[in-house]
């Protein structure tokens, strides 16, 4: 009986012990973690998190960032970098500097993309139908598809760019749904042909020369119906058009709508000069006869 009596008193006396350390040790890593915690804190600045809210966090690096997250870190630390996110747009500018306490300025006109081609399926040469992967990257690679080596290929590298469904492929050519566009510069990327360029848009419809050929005029007009063949039609209309490398360019920044522009447009040859925008009449078919000068 005293024997069994001594030997629950030691077994109590070890669940005590063990309970008593376990108590300890516990005390002791709470502890450790405790002042860890305060020790390694990491503090977030309030201004990040409020300009992350405002961004749109759709992380398409239009900015420049890895992500809105990434970006928002920048603004507030240099807020030089303000007026970067395309799609978030003036809006947002204006949010981060309300939270940022600055002033915004004009910023200049928001960018928007312009495909440099305007040839659809049935106003391109083609030298073979193509069953390979449906790429733009992969067509590019083959010399033998497509006759001219500038034009659209028309097979949606950009449109699978594009998050907001802003571009879709039509009849063979890239067409941009302006309404849709916040101009986050994915689709730009996506070209393995450099077609597409984002352009200050001063006025609600831009002007362009939509080609990118760098052929003569002979060539383009045997591979194309409505490419530029360096005629200089336009820079002899207006000043805002300059021919090089066989190429008329129309100088986005000081365009302004003009009798001067209009002419131009209209006595093009191919009807290479047209409208893009939210609200751009259609082009002139492809083939038809420019306007005739007024008497």
């Amino acid at each position: 009986m005293i024997l069994a009596e001594i030997a629950v008193g030691e077994l109590l006396w070890s669940l005590l012990w063990a309970a008593g350390t376990m108590l300890v040790l516990g005390t002791g890593f709470a502890l450790v973690l405790l002042i860890a915690s305060i020790k390694l804190k990491v503090v977030v600045d309030e201004k990040i998190e409020q300009v992350h809210e405002a961004l749109p966090n759709i992380d398409c690096g239009a900015c420049g960032f890895a992500g809105c997250a990434s970006y928002a870190k920048a603004v507030v630390k240099d807020p030089e970098l303000l007026g970067k996110c395309a799609p978030g747009g003036s809006d947002t500018s204006e949010a981060i500097a309300r939270i940022l306490n600055l002033q915004v300025s004009g910023g200049g006109a928001e960018l928007r993309p312009i495909v440099h081609c305007r040839a659809h399926a049935e106003n391109r040469t083609f030298y073979a139908d193509y069953s390979g992967i449906p790429l733009c990257t992969a067509v590019n690679a083959q010399p033998n598809v497509q006759a001219c080596n500038f034009g659209c290929l028309g097979f949606g590298d950009c449109t699978r760019a594009c998050k907001f469904d802003a571009l879709h492929i039509v009849d063979g050519l890239s067409t941009v749904d302006y309404e849709k566009c916040t101009g986050c510069t994915a689709c730009a990327k996506a070209c393995p042909r450099n077609l597409i360029e984002m352009v200050p848009f001063g006025h609600e419809n831009m002007m362009t020369v939509a080609c990118s050929s760098a052929e003569n005029g002979k060539t383009t007009r045997s591979m194309c119906q409505v490419g530029c063949i360096a005629c200089k039609i336009c820079s002899k209309q207006s000043d805002l058009f300059v021919i090089d490398n066989n190429l008329a360019r129309l100088d986005f920044e000081k365009y302004e709508p003009s009798e001067a522009t209009e002419t131009a447009m209209n006595k093009c040859p191919t009807g290479v000069i047209v409208y893009r925008g939210k609200t751009a009449p259609e082009p002139r078919a492809a083939g038809t006869k420019p306007e005739k000068a007024s008497a």
